[in-house]
């Protein structure tokens, strides 16, 4: 993770993209991050969780619902101005 809030993440087809991490929490020993497509106020965001593979950090989004719905919970406690809706 870069120090301006950006992240490079390949995806398994070799693509590339860039998100802007809105914040990062550690919860009940797992690592979160809350990533944007853009820096507009209506961008869509991702729940993104850390996990270890060998020796690569690699970032799944959250798919499970019951852990999307409780971390979605508290990055909207844990950050002003945001609103997330799950689809």
């Amino acid at each position: 993770m870069s120090s301006n809030g950006k992240i490079m993440l390949t995806a398994e087809d070799g693509s590339e993209e860039v998100f802007f991490v809105l914040e990062k929490a550690d919860i009940a020993g797992a690592e979160y991050l809350l990533v944007a497509d853009s820096e507009e106020e209506a961008a869509e965001v991702m729940i993104l969780k850390k996990e270890a593979e060998d020796d690569m950090i690699i970032y799944n989004a959250v798919e499970d619902e019951k852990e999307l719905k409780i971390i979605a919970k508290y990055f909207e406690e844990l950050v002003e101005d945001i609103d997330i809706r799950i689809e």
